[in-house]
């Protein structure tokens, strides 16, 4: 009953805040992630994703602003071993682990291209997650195996995070409408996720490039008046390095240590990412190649990647 009373006041959150914002321009979508989307073969740590999301545009108060776009999200993130030993939690190289949360936050766009974007989470990892149920029944419909392991998953802790990157172009003497280059700086502190990461970000055009202020790169689609939306379709490159102080999906709850398996994390990574985005009228797709640096301190935990697929529209 717990559980249920949690997604029930996600729901409502979302449902109420987006009626309130009574917007005109807003755009709504979904982001799915898997490793199947980049291997039939590669099933391994972060084995599932899913977000929904809304976005509006809410009233600049600075002239340096060129917008200001709020976000609520919905996500569920699922995570398990690469190899599952029944009954040998010693030989886990990884734990199960699951997070659901709910997220307000908003992105600025400036007039020197500059991005800065901040949210805040509430949620929860653990049984409360529900990733136990939406893996076991994903499996059961495509016919996979059902993990029996969950028992040994993080206990419930409750999540409270909050998140900001700011993005800064860089190499600006380079005048070319195909190619652009932003610097990238993250920082996430909470019960869940506290770290450190630095990189850039590459776009390199196969049409020519919009500015970031009203690219799909960091989400900047939506405009405050009804002209015609200019197309893109780029490649872009995101390698970074990571510095992870916590971790509670892989070394349970900060304040108890009741999970029955847990591991210390690797503290310094490297993360990359690369992928195509593109926007039509009024749609906007992408796909990403995610990988992510190993982890934690398992001989037999390994570098991981997984796909990532996102769809949005823009209701104007």
């Amino acid at each position: 009953m717990q559980s249920k009373t949690v997604l029930f006041v996600y729901l409502l959150l979302l449902f109420s805040v987006t009626l309130s914002s009574q917007n005109s321009s807003v755009e709504i979508g979904i982001v799915t992630d898997n490793d199947l989307y980049t291997s039939s073969k590669n099933d391994q740590y972060y084995t599932n994703g899913l977000e929904v999301f809304y976005r509006y545009l809410s009233k600049k108060n600075k002239p340096q602003l060129v917008k200001k776009i709020n976000q609520i999200r919905l996500g569920q993130y699922i995570y398990s071993p690469r190899s599952i030993y029944k009954n040998q939690e010693e030989m886990f190289d990884r734990p199960f682990a699951g997070y659901l949360f709910g997220e307000f936050g908003n992105t600025n766009f400036y007039t020197n291209q500059a991005v800065l974007k901040k949210y805040v989470q509430i949620g929860y990892v653990g049984p409360n997650s529900f990733a136990n149920e939406v893996q076991s029944e994903t499996h059961r419909l495509f016919h996979y195996k059902a993990f029996e392991e969950w028992d040994y998953q993080i206990k419930n802790t409750l999540g409270l995070q909050t998140y900001a990157m700011f993005a800064k172009p860089f190499f600006s003497g380079i005048k070319s409408r195909r190619i652009d280059f932003q610097w990238q700086s993250e920082v996430k502190l909470g019960t869940i996720f506290t770290s450190l990461s630095t990189g850039f970000v590459t776009r390199i055009g196969i049409k020519r490039l919009v500015l970031l202020s009203d690219s799909n790169s960091y989400g900047g689609s939506l405009k405050a008046d009804v002209s015609p939306l200019e197309s893109e379709f780029y490649f872009y490159m995101t390698p970074s390095f990571n510095y992870q102080i916590y971790d509670a999906t892989i070394q349970g709850s900060l304040f108890n240590d009741n999970s029955p398996v847990t591991f210390d994390i690797t503290p310094f990574r490297f993360n990359g990412e690369a992928g195509l985005r593109y926007r039509i009228n009024n749609l906007n797709l992408s796909y990403a190649f995610v990988y992510r640096g190993k982890e934690l301190k398992s001989d037999r935990n390994i570098g991981y990647f997984y796909g990532s697929v996102a769809v949005s529209y823009l209701f104007r």
